[in-house]
């Protein structure tokens, strides 16, 4: 066991600021070693050598690793035979790693063939050494690996990338081809549906959406196939109010015009209001309300209403605010989930707006004459007689009462296939419409909406028309209204 002078000295060396002053310290050391014996050379491990044997074996430390010789070009220097070649060359000859890796990465015969050339070339130069023994067989089992490589791969692999491309390309247009050549009559076949989904002189205007994501033309057929299945299932019940004790249609018609109001003092959308009314009057139709939360449903129907349709809808203290703080926060929320839970959560209601937007697009998209649909459409919300029919009717008789008004043309075959009825389906709709119009004004603040020049006056200019053609449609506004519409 070394002394503890000698193990401090040893941990004194550990310090790379006294690296260089310990150079005599080893000398000593190792001399001390090998007279006394105590350092134990371990199987595979060389003994410590003298300052002589170190300077010797420096520069082998410096040799770079990609010019070391092989063991074979040793034993022939020790016997005193002249080297052959440089180290570079045996190392590529006797490494056939490299060919393979060659080959790897491209899969073409020039590879392939270069690789072998240059084998030929190098025995040519090589001869009489073991080395070169060796070098002809390591060149002989890579030539026959890349033979063996080449036969197992395919034709096309062997070509180039750019001329693949091609023939891929050639193969799928033949094959195209000969489709399109086998199969010509079953194509016919499957267009002829589809051409026979629009009467004989009916456009297909959808054709021109074809190239806009948005307006999803591939599925606007069935979009409103599905929505007119859903108004059916979210129409309230027209009679209602026969099992309200407290509240009467009058009353409702003075709610809705002040929602109206409300409405355009936040500026929200078109189809909030029209969904509010929808959940209001499907609340109605299945609870009991007293007419003291009459305002509470109308309310909570506008909040609802908002918060689905809307970006960024009023916060439920503007409600309170605009209620005159008749009710509380705490009220309204609890509304909220009272008549979302008798509703079952079903907001999926078909607004009118879609249908009229869908109309309008057979009408050209003439601004006037959908703004003045608009003010028709919006006074089936007021009136209830017009709770019997479907938003789909009440916007195709809304279009054809303000064609007739601005004077716009018929009501041709293209505007009843898009609309969907009728000028037999719509008289009814439009009479109700005209006898509105033709009364004395009972909802001022949906009267004062649409007198605006915003609206282009379309109130002022409709109730003009009503009170100067309702006789000749057979409409007598001096009847009661439940008197008219019966």
């Amino acid at each position: 066991m070394p002394s503890a002078s000698r193990a401090n000295s040893r941990r004194a060396v550990t310090n790379e600021n006294d690296e260089n002053n310990a150079a005599p310290a080893r000398l000593t050391r190792s001399k001390a070693a090998a007279n006394e014996n105590d350092v134990v050379v371990g199987p595979g491990k060389m003994a410590l050598q003298t300052k002589k044997s170190a300077v010797n074996t420096q520069p082998l430390r410096k040799r770079p690793a990609l010019g070391d010789v092989s063991n074979v070009t040793k034993g022939e220097v020790a016997e005193g035979k002249k080297p052959v070649v440089k180290s570079g060359l045996v190392s590529k000859a006797a490494q056939p790693t490299g060919v393979q890796k060659n080959l790897s990465r491209t899969n073409s015969s020039r590879s392939v063939l270069s690789t072998k050339e240059s084998g030929k070339k190098s025995d040519l130069k090589r001869s009489g050494s073991g080395v070169m023994a060796a070098g002809k067989r390591k060149t002989s089992s890579t030539s026959s690996n890349a033979l063996s490589i080449k036969e197992e791969t395919p034709i096309e692999d062997e070509q180039p990338s750019r001329k693949k491309i091609h023939l891929e390309a050639q193969d799928e247009a033949a094959t195209v081809d000969e489709y399109s050549e086998n199969n010509t009559d079953q194509e016919v076949e499957t267009e002829a549906p589809i051409k026979d989904q629009f009467p004989e002189g009916v456009p297909n205007l959808d054709i021109e959406d074809v190239d806009d994501p948005l307006m999803v033309a591939e599925y606007v057929v069935e979009i409103f196939e599905y929505m007119k299945k859903l108004e059916v299932a979210t129409q309230p019940n027209p009679d209602y109010m026969d099992h309200q004790d407290d509240l009467e249609w009058k009353m409702r018609g003075i709610l809705i015009d002040w929602l109206i109001e409300v409405h355009t003092r936040f500026h929200l959308l078109p189809e909030t209001l029209f969904l509010a009314v929808n959940i209001i009057d499907r609340f109605l139709s299945t609870k009991v309300v007293q007419l003291d939360r009459l305002q509470l449903v109308g309310v909570t129907g506008m909040f609802i209403a908002s918060k689905y349709e809307e970006v960024i809808s009023p916060n439920v203290a503007n409600f309170r605010h605009v209620a005159d703080d008749g009710f509380t926060e705490e009220e309204i929320l609890s509304a909220e989930r009272y008549v979302l839970t008798a509703l079952n959560y079903d907001l999926s209601y078909p607004n009118p707006m879609n249908f009229l937007r869908r109309i309008s697009k057979a009408d050209e998209y003439d601004i006037q004459t959908r703004t003045l649909g608009k003010y028709l459409m919006e006074i089936s919300l007021l009136d209830h007689r017009f709770m019997q029919y479907l938003p789909s009717h009440i916007a195709a008789a809304s279009m054809y009462l303000a064609r007739i008004i601005l004077d716009k043309g018929e009501w041709n075959a293209t505007l009843g296939h898009y609309a969907g009825y009728s000028e037999e389906e719509i008289e009814p709709v439009f009479k109700l419409m005209v006898d509105y119009l033709a009364r004395p004004v009972t909802h001022e603040a949906f009267f004062k909406k649409y007198a605006s020049k915003r609206f282009l006056k379309a109130s002022i200019l409709t109730r003009k028309w009503a009170k100067k053609y309702a006789a000749d449609l057979g409409i007598d506004v001096s009847l009661p209204l439940d008197m008219a519409s019966q």
